[in-house]
This record gives structure tokens, sequence and C-alpha cells, in this order.
């Protein structure tokens, strides 16, 4: 009896002593204010650093997340439960070759452009990090997990959104600062940063995390629809969001304005020529897009520095799949 007493003491220290790993370290130096993104890779010692944990998710996957994260994220998923809502996680942490293999799924499908606008080139990945958490919804028992299918959600994703601060999380990538987050509105994607009080203020003001960090001067876009009998205001805000993206890999450069520049530039002397540039080319619309913006004082590549540049043309083409891509820039 007392040996068996003495055998459950010891598996009782085991099992308790476990549990201890699974606790945030006492010295655990993570900067939950790091910044990954199109201009700014992973830290060297980052993998070194961070403690994850996984999880299964409700439909089988395993999803490695930031410790605090996650247990930030299980008090967000307790308080929208009491709404009625129901959230799971779909991805957070992704290796270096994980993200390659994402990337290659998405330009084999959707190509170069539209995979340049949502995923993150290998590296320089926010999921890498662990803090990034990509969200599902369960609508009435069904899981919803296609992007296509969760945008058909906005009132769902708004009282999510407006829970994220009081948990230390923020939304990411917001509508409308493509230029500056590099990526199209996505409201699934949310970042802990481990602090709630800038977390809210980060949202109050509805600014990026570069913003408040000050690694960009956060500009607003001035954009400008024409009249147009060619296209709708949908597919042209898909043009603009292209060229915005491009926008935020050029470091230093302030987008002022985008205008599109008329439905002649539909013509077929202008998709003849486009389509020469690309091979085996058979797009069926064209679209032209003027853009301004300033450089910085030290310059971007060939531009000249501390400038402002007016009409700087960008050519963009279409085809079946009704999908954008940037074909030419420049004067």
């Amino acid at each position: 009896m007392k040996k068996l007493f003495l055998v459950m003491i010891l598996l009782f220290c085991f099992l308790t002593g476990c549990q201890k790993k699974e606790e945030v370290k006492d010295d655990y130096d993570l900067d939950y204010f790091v910044l990954v993104n199109k201009l700014n890779p992973l830290p060297e010692d980052w993998e070194e650093k961070i403690q994850t944990i996984h999880m299964t998710n409700s439909i089988g996957d395993d999803v490695e997340v930031e410790k605090r994260a996650y247990d930030a994220y299980l008090l967000l998923k307790e308080d929208l439960e009491k709404e009625g809502i129901f959230v799971d996680l779909d991805s957070a942490r992704r290796s270096i070759a994980a993200q390659q293999q994402i990337v290659d799924d998405f330009t084999e499908k959707y190509g170069a452009d539209y995979t340049a606008k949502v995923v993150a080139v290998p590296g320089y990945s926010e999921h890498h990090t662990g803090l990034a958490l990509d969200l599902y919804l369960i609508i009435d028992g069904v899981d919803v997990v296609e992007n296509e299918d969760m945008v058909q959600y906005p009132e769902i994703w708004a009282k999510i959104h407006e829970k994220l601060d009081d948990y230390g999380f923020i939304l990411r990538y917001l509508e409308g600062k493509e230029h500056i987050t590099g990526y199209a509105y996505e409201p699934w994607h949310i970042r802990y940063i481990d602090n709630k009080e800038i977390a809210k203020e980060i949202m109050e003001k509805g600014i990026t995390l570069e913003a408040y960090l000050g690694a960009v001067n956060e500009t607003d876009v001035v954009l400008d629809y024409g009249d147009s009998r060619l296209f709708s205001r949908e597919e042209l805000d898909e043009a603009f969001i292209r060229i915005k993206c491009r926008f935020a890999s050029w470091k230093g450069v302030e987008l002022n304005s985008l205008k599109f520049a008329g439905d002649e530039c539909n013509s077929e002397e202008n998709l003849e020529w486009l389509n020469s540039l690309e091979e085996g080319g058979s797009y069926l619309k064209a679209i032209e897009v003027l853009s301004s913006f300033r450089t910085p004082k030290e310059g971007y590549g060939t531009l000249e520095p501390d400038r402002i540049y007016n009409d700087y043309q960008w050519w963009l083409v279409c085809g079946e799949d009704g999908d954008w891509d940037i074909v030419s820039s420049g004067y």
C-alpha cells in the first residue's frame, strides 16, 4: 500500500512537472512587436527563443501557436462563444518550407500576381512568428474555411474585431492599407502583440502595425475611378489593390493617388501590345492606371531621390479568370 502511495506521488510530481514546462519561462524574451513584412524578414534568432504549443482544430489539422498568443486566443474564443460566434484556428506558425509550398500551390492555381497579393515570400511571412493567427468560422456546426466563403459574413467579422484588443490582438491587414501592409484586406488574420492598451490604441485609430512602430509614414491614397462604362467599381478596386500591394515593397516610397486612365485604354491595339509582352498571352481586357507618389531622400531603385512622380503608368490585363496581372509600369 505504501509502495502504491509512493508511486502515485511520484506520478503526480512527474505530471505537474510536465505541466510546468508548458508555462512561459520567467526569462522568456520575445519581442511581441516584431515587424515581419515584405521588407523585414524574420529575425535570425527567433526560432531559438519562441515557445509554442500544438493544437488540433475542428477539421483535424495540427496548428502550432506561440504560447501566450494561444492562451489569449482561448480567452477570445470563449468570449465570442457567449455571443453565439464560433471560431477555430486555420493556421498560425508556419515553417519557411511550409510557406514555400503555399506560394507554389497558389502560383499554380491563381498566378504570380494574385499570389503576391495574398501570400508572403518565405522568410518574410508574419506567420513565421507564431503570433499571426488565421481564424475560420463555424456556422451552424459547419466549418467555413475558404476565403471566398468567409467574406460572406462581414457582420460576424465586425463583432470579432470589436473584441480583439481586449485580449491583446489587432487586425493586421486593414482594408485600404494595402500599400502599407502589402496584402489585401483579411478579416480572419489577427496578430498578437501582448499589450491590451496598445492594441486598443491601434484598433481605435485604425492604423497599421507599421505606422504604430514608425516604420512608415502612413498616407491615405486618393482613388479616382473616373466614369467607366466597361469596368465595374469592383474590377477597378481589384486593379488598384494589385498596384497598392506592389508599392508596399518600394521602401520609403509614399503613394498618394491612383487614377483610372479611361476606357480607351482597352483597345485592340493595346491588347495586342500587352499580349506580346507575355509568352502565350491571351488576355481579354486591358487597363491603364496613373499613379502619383513621392520617393524618399535616398531614392529607390532607378527612381530619383526626394521627387514627386505624377502620371506614372501601370498596365494591367486579365483573362477569362478575371484576375488582374501587372505586365508593364513606368513612363
